[in-house]
């Protein structure tokens, strides 16, 4: 078996398009829906595809919830490592703030992180989903520390920084930004928890650095 439930085997191109196009529709449903409101026959509907489709690539809700949440994952980890690679300077953080500000802006901040957004609605009911979510934002935790540690190899920060805590305090900072700015349906509050993150960053900021 898979780790979705479903037998293992090698799918054809027109079974993995099949795949992809429910988890596609599903994604899409349960980022502007929530998954509690999101049901199969809205997948079904959504992805033009029948029950039995569904149920040959996913044994049950929580299977294909699982694999949005990987597909969510990988979608943002991706964005983040690209970004966060290449920040070297106190002016980089502040570009991967104004990246993530100005996207969510566009959406006038519904919705919120995607990522985040599923870890607030099952969390508390779906334990092997919250493990999968917590161990997707330790991997993004760890690449906002590797930033951070560049900046301090680089002379730009402080030795005596701490990368880990900053790391956290950006991390957490985005991602009550991103809650608040979609119950305000304004980016203020995210650009602005941002900014004091960044703030917290640059207390520990050589006198060399000219990035500040």
């Amino acid at each position: 078996m898979t780790a979705d439930g479903t037998s293992a085997r090698r799918l054809t191109p027109k079974g993995a398009a099949t795949r992809a196009r429910i988890v596609d529709a599903a994604n899409q449903l349960m980022y502007e829906r929530g998954v509690a409101a999101t049901t199969l026959a809205d997948v079904r509907a959504a992805s033009a595809t029948s029950k039995s489709q569904v149920y040959q690539h996913f044994a049950d809700k929580d299977a294909l919830v699982k694999e949005v949440i990987e597909t969510r994952a990988e979608d943002v980890l991706t964005q983040q490592r690209r970004r966060l690679r290449r920040v070297e300077s106190l002016r980089g953080f502040e570009l991967w703030r104004d990246e993530l500000v100005e996207r969510n802006a566009l959406r006038n901040g519904a919705y919120g992180c995607p990522l985040g957004s599923l870890a607030n609605e099952i969390a508390d009911h779906n334990e092997d989903a919250r493990r999968a979510i917590a161990a997707h934002f330790d991997e993004w935790l760890e690449m906002l520390i590797d930033a951070v540690e560049r900046l301090k190899t680089r002379g730009v920060l402080r030795s005596d920084a701490d990368s880990r805590a900053l790391a956290s305090g950006l991390l957490s900072a985005l991602q009550g930004g991103y809650l608040l700015a979609k119950a305000s349906r304004d980016v203020y509050p995210m650009r602005a928890a941002l900014d004091m993150a960044i703030a917290q960053l640059g207390a520990y900021a050589t006198e060399t650095d000219s990035s500040a």
